[in-house]
């Protein structure tokens, strides 16, 4: 019977700044970032692969973190740790003392998100499923024993759950057919970077409406009178019949919101994303009463489950997006989703990062066929770049996301690419030009002696 039998992790980043992809109000010169963890067993052919996101410094700290969450894996059967997710999930959160770092926040709880990311990975492919597969022939008691349900038994008790999936099951056939034949709908946010000229937006709308999509998000924030200006050449571009949505990545203060945002309300905004601090709960509450009918979102910042039980129960938020990396795996996601279906918030999942879209789109399918039944309103981020560095890269037709068919998470990286990108060895920044190893070690925020020593990020 396969046992785990060692881990391997990899500080990745790519340079990502160079271009401003990923450029917003709050974060000006991200480069795109996993902490990536590969599971191995006894049989070459079975393994996991997960991960968790940042955009570049400080990478190298989860990556640490994640060594430690996988540590209490090695030699256990693969049988009992893919057969009992919600018990492998509880039992590496248990360390008291990783946990202290947290609790349920941080470096520690994205190591743990990474960690069961590839668990999950693991029990998909032993299974020769997709993850969404995996979900959706799981029965709702299995279901319920694999999310995290604690500290929301106020909101959200066991036979609630239970109840949001088993009224479903009757029908999971009719929803997988819709999604088999039209995918799952998302929009774009690949036109919308700060960082990008007029020209550059004027023309990227107008890819993406060609391409089919009728939602697409613009980054705002940093000036109104840009702001306006930008905002003005999308909507020209999209028409009065297509979706335009705000993201100001938590940059405002409350009242500065409420007045910003009611400047950009005659452009019709779907939505304002990250009006300010992603744990202000009452702030956002405030906003959505002020801006209305511009809907708020966030999430991809909520660090817990608990956090997103207090923005539904105080109606704080029109739209759901939880990320898949933020929270502490599928575990967690589980449960924000059938706490978002029991107040009725449509979950529509953050994307904007390095292997994001390949893991969300999973999320969303079980979404639709499992807990919602309902694609009103729903849309999932899509953000065009660096997918061509994974094994199973996602794809997108007629803006929807085609349902993923090989078995696993969507996770693995390519081999090729950890050569190249994994920092500081890597081959790009490691490179033999001076001006490389000296942005590599710029970027890793210590002296270049401690660099040349390769003391950080070499996993």
């Amino acid at each position: 019977m396969p046992q785990i039998t060692g881990y391997e992790v990899f500080d990745v980043r790519f340079p990502t700044s160079l271009s401003a992809d990923g450029s917003d109000a709050m974060n000006k010169d991200g480069d795109y970032s996993a902490a990536y963890v590969v599971l191995t067993t006894d049989d070459p052919a079975l393994y996991g692969c997960g991960f968790t996101f940042t955009i570049g410094r400080g990478n190298d700290i989860c990556s640490a973190a994640i060594e430690l969450r996988s540590r209490p894996l090695l030699g256990q059967s693969v049988a009992e740790v893919c057969g009992d997710l919600g018990g492998t999930y509880r039992a590496l959160k248990s360390d008291s003392q990783l946990r202290w770092l947290g609790p349920d926040k941080g470096v520690e709880h994205l190591a743990l998100g990474a960690v069961m990311n590839a668990v999950w990975d693991m029990a998909a492919r032993r299974q020769g499923k997709p993850l969404w597969r995996l979900l959706v022939d799981m029965t709702p008691e299995e279901v319920v024993d694999a999310a995290d349900l604690s500290y929301l038994s106020d909101v959200l008790t066991r036979e609630e759950a239970l109840g949001i999936l088993t009224q479903l099951v009757p029908s999971r056939g009719e929803r997988l057919a819709t999604l088999q034949q039209d995918g799952y709908p998302c929009y774009t946010t690949s036109a919308g970077w700060l960082g990008y000229s007029d020209e550059k937006l004027r023309r990227l709308c107008q890819e993406a409406v060609d391409q089919g999509y009728r939602h697409i998000k613009l980054k705002v924030g940093a000036s109104l009178e840009d702001d306006i200006r930008r905002l003005g050449i999308a909507r020209e571009v999209i028409g009065d019949g297509g979706n335009l949505m705000i993201d100001a990545n938590q940059v405002w203060e409350v009242p500065q919101a409420i007045e910003w945002v009611r400047e950009l309300a005659k452009f019709n905004p779907l939505w304002i994303e990250e009006p300010t601090s992603p744990d202000d709960i009452l702030g956002h509450a405030a906003i959505r009463k002020a801006v209305q009918p511009v809907g708020v979102a966030t999430g991809e910042h909520g660090m817990n489950r608990v956090l997103f039980k207090q923005l539904f129960q105080a109606q704080a938020i029109d739209y759901c997006q939880l990320d898949a990396c933020r929270l502490a795996s599928v575990n967690e996601v589980l449960a924000v989703q059938l706490m978002a279906a029991k107040f009725g918030v449509p979950v529509c999942p953050h994307a904007g990062g390095v292997g994001l879209c390949e893991l969300v789109q999973h999320l969303s399918i079980f979404d639709f066929i499992a807990v919602s039944g309902d694609l009103t309103d729903r849309v999932t981020e899509f953000v065009d770049h660096l997918h061509e560095h994974f094994v199973d890269p996602c794809i997108v037709t007629d803006g929807a996301y085609v349902l993923p068919s090989a078995p696993g998470y969507s996770a693995q990286l390519q081999e090729s690419t950890l050569q190249e990108y994994a920092f500081p060895w890597g081959s790009y920044w490691a490179g033999t030009g001076a001006g490389k190893a000296e942005q590599a070690r710029k970027l890793s925020g210590v002296t270049g002696a401690a660099f040349a020593a390769g003391q950080i990020g070499d996993r």
